[in-house]
């Protein structure tokens, strides 16, 4: 099996995000991440945000826990203005395809160590979908173990609104919830209908990363468990039985 470096790997997997429609964005910081925000979900919700309203909407996101920060990405803010209240949304869980996709790779965050990210999928501004590769030959875990430490050592503000990760040395590929204890025994494989895994990155990119797949999963098929509290994934086998009774109801109906 030939080998292939990290930077290849992840060259590769940018190109084919931007052909599948992302948009790619330099973000090298936070200040970048911010300013990208703030640009991002005026687009979405068609507004010009002034830079009191926009402090007041990071004032509202900053505070809570992770699972906290995923509640507030499915609520809306009420925003004040001339005397009125404008509601802002801040992930479209209806029409999950009309959210806003981009892709930035190593994005720096300095915490208790200063920390650069592989590949992060931004929906909407927000950090939603973090991806974390090794090259070939090297075990998962180690990708695991890393994604980890960042959450120790620097992940802070709007990176704290990542819902899924994703782990991968190109021949295996793996997702998990970023909830809060994090196991390895929760990383699964995406699967066909017919339980056959799309291990190789690019295929799982094609399938589990298309634009309106990953908005869909974060729309519907990451569950809020409320005695826990923390965020659980679905994986393949209960997505497509969730599927398959959706579709018969919307026959019968």
């Amino acid at each position: 099996m030939s080998t292939q470096s990290e930077s290849t790997l992840e060259k590769n997997l940018i190109s084919k995000l931007v052909e599948n429609g992302y948009e790619e964005v330099q973000i090298r910081d936070e200040d970048d991440l911010i300013n990208n925000f703030k640009k991002q979900l005026g687009k979405f919700n068609k507004i010009d945000l002034s830079h009191d309203e926009f402090n007041k909407i990071l004032l509202h996101l900053e505070g809570g826990t992770v699972f906290d920060k995923a509640k507030k990405l499915r609520d809306k803010y009420e925003l004040e203005r001339d005397g009125q209240i404008r509601y802002i949304s801040f992930f479209n869980s209806k029409d999950w395809c009309k959210n806003i996709f981009q892709v930035s790779s190593q994005i720096t965050f300095k915490g208790k160590y200063e920390n650069r990210y592989d590949v992060t999928l931004l929906i909407n501004g927000f950090p939603l979908v973090q991806i974390e590769l090794k090259k070939r030959g090297i075990e998962l875990k180690k990708a695991f173990n890393q994604i980890k430490r960042y959450r120790s050592h620097s992940f802070h503000g709007l990176f704290d609104y990542v819902q899924i990760f994703v782990i991968s040395n190109g021949v295996n590929t793996k997702y998990y919830a970023n909830n809060k204890d994090l196991s390895f025994d929760y990383t699964f494989f995406w699967k066909d209908k017919n339980n056959k895994n799309y291990s190789q990155l690019d295929e799982f990119t094609d399938i589990f990363l298309e634009k309106c797949h990953i908005s869909k999963m974060i729309a519907r098929y990451i569950v809020l468990h409320e005695t826990d509290r923390s965020l659980m994934v679905l994986r393949a086998y209960q997505y497509y039985a969730i599927e398959a009774i959706l579709d018969k109801s919307l026959e019968s109906a």
